[in-house]
């Protein structure tokens, strides 16, 4: 399913960006371009198929993003 680009908040409480997509040159797997939402801004990139995924955390299950 295709992330829509924007706002996101990771589970942990940090604030992202969702803000291109992208398909690997040799696998040819969708990915995520985003950055975090802080002063440095470094762009980061993560496969779309566990965008949405849950995670266990601190006893519970949250969505990753």
């Amino acid at each position: 399913m295709p992330v829509n680009l924007g706002n996101y908040v990771h589970f942990d409480g940090r604030k992202y960006e969702a803000i291109d997509r992208a398909t690997h040159s040799e696998t040819l797997e969708e990915m995520v371009i985003f950055r975090e939402r802080k002063v440095d801004g470094a762009l980061w990139v993560c496969p779309s198929a566990i965008w949405g995924e849950e995670v266990a955390y601190g006893g519970r299950m949250l969505k990753r993003k």
